[in-house]
């Protein structure tokens, strides 16, 4: 019953439009106000999570993701796989899907995609649909904001996180990939653009060479121990600039104080909302909520699988009501103590919990992308929703495989010697 109340309190204090921070802490002090009659445990709890030098990745990996996006460094990966791949039937869609696109980079990068999508014929809900769709691959793609928040918060390694994220993120984009291309096939009247030169292939990658390098370069020197993660993030943070500054020439002051404050903001943020969760996390520990589950858990005889496949459950129906952060918040402190002691890996575990995160972005109602693109687009958002309804499907069955398959998820960081 007390995991109902809390669960249902959390809940109710989100949906009324209370950020995440305040409802995470006002939970917490009524729950220790109730239990231990003090909250003079906070200090030293917030202080304990916030003390934590990994933290630095934060501000430098948004300021890494601001400055490549205000220089258009990103818009230019479009232009490159449009130039490869833009040719066959539903080559658009696969342009925007290997586009990397997140949020941020769903607005440029939909907004030329689409109105070139139609121009070929694209029916505009399928146009709308892998934009949106494509638009959730960044929670897989490192630097990933969510997948920093679960490491945080379930204490495992980064630069773990990021490397078994490469291959989900791979293998759902080549799906999406995939499926544009025989959705494209089927279309009567489908046109495409023109096959580009080779010279013209070239060009676009000489352009968009320094946006495809920067993956690599963070990744690459986290998976042969080059670099720690923070460290990574100030190598990401470095080279965005030096690009921008250096190689677009489009970057003046007022572009980095521009940049400089939403990183600012933006890590504020997160960091409120780390120290209301460390509050509780603290108070759910002080009322026994976790063990109380993991008794439960072991009551009722439910093993490791059918303990995934309830959570994955419960997380995709809390993901049509909450954002990525507040369910990373509110969840993993509960359920992380239920799944070591079933033995449940936590970064095979962080990866479904992104995939499914990415399904919360264009599930109704409350689907951050699929307001986005209607934003962008001013179209119907039923319209916006029946096209990304096949990418559901598609996600679904994704996530489907690496319950069944682990080591998709874990096989890179752990060849890459990140311990168990």
């Amino acid at each position: 019953m007390t995991t109902v109340i809390v669960f249902a309190g959390l809940i109710v204090l989100l949906l009324s439009g209370m950020p995440v921070f305040a409802a995470l802490g006002l939970t917490a002090t009524v729950i220790l106000l109730v239990f231990e009659g003090s909250i003079s445990s906070v200090g030293d709890t917030v202080f304990s999570h916030l003390n934590k030098d990994i933290l630095t990745t934060i501000p430098l990996f948004v300021l890494m993701a601001q400055v490549m996006i205000r220089a258009k460094v990103i818009d230019d990966l479009y232009d490159f796989a449009n130039a490869i791949v833009g040719h066959v039937k539903g080559g658009l869609g696969v342009a925007t899907v290997l586009s990397w696109s997140s949020v941020a980079t769903a607005l440029s990068i939909g907004a030329s995609a689409l109105p070139q999508m139609k121009r070929f014929g694209y029916p505009e809900r399928d146009g709308l649909g892998v934009i949106a769709a494509g638009g959730t691959l960044g929670i897989l793609i490192p630097p990933s904001g969510p997948m920093i928040l679960y490491a945080i918060v379930s204490e495992v390694s980064i630069g773990a996180l990021f490397l078994a994220g490469l291959l989900p993120g791979l293998i759902l984009a080549s799906v999406f990939a995939v499926f544009c291309i025989i959705q494209g096939s089927r279309r009567q009247g489908q046109k495409a653009p023109e096959r580009q030169t080779l010279s013209q292939m070239i060009g676009a990658t000489k352009t968009s060479v320094w946006a495809l390098l920067a993956p690599p370069m963070v990744m690459g020197g986290i998976y042969f121990g080059i670099f720690t993660a923070s460290e990574a993030a100030a190598v990401g943070a470095l080279y965005a600039l030096l690009v921008a500054v250096g190689v677009y020439r489009n970057f003046g002051w007022s572009d980095l104080f521009t940049c400089l404050h939403k990183t600012m903001r933006t890590s504020v943020m997160v960091f409120m909302i780390i120290a209301g969760a460390s509050m509780f996390g603290h108070a759910i520990t002080i009322i026994r909520l976790p063990v109380g589950i993991t008794e439960f858990v072991a009551g009722v005889g439910l093993g490791p699988l059918g303990f995934i496949i309830a959570v994955m459950a419960l997380i995709f129906v809390l993901g049509m009501f909450l954002e990525a952060i507040a369910i990373i918040l509110i969840t993993t402190p509960i359920l992380l103590p239920t799944m070591i002691h079933l033995g449940i890996d936590p970064i095979w575990y962080g990866i479904l919990l992104m995939v499914n995160l990415e399904l919360a972005m264009i599930t109704p109602p409350v689907g951050m992308n699929l307001f986005v693109i209607k934003g962008i687009t001013d179209q119907p958002l039923s319209e916006v929703v029946k096209g990304a309804a096949p990418f559901v499907v598609l996600m679904l069955a994704g996530l489907a495989l690496l319950i069944a398959v682990p080591s998709l998820a874990t096989w890179l960081p752990y060849s890459a010697g990140f311990g168990r």
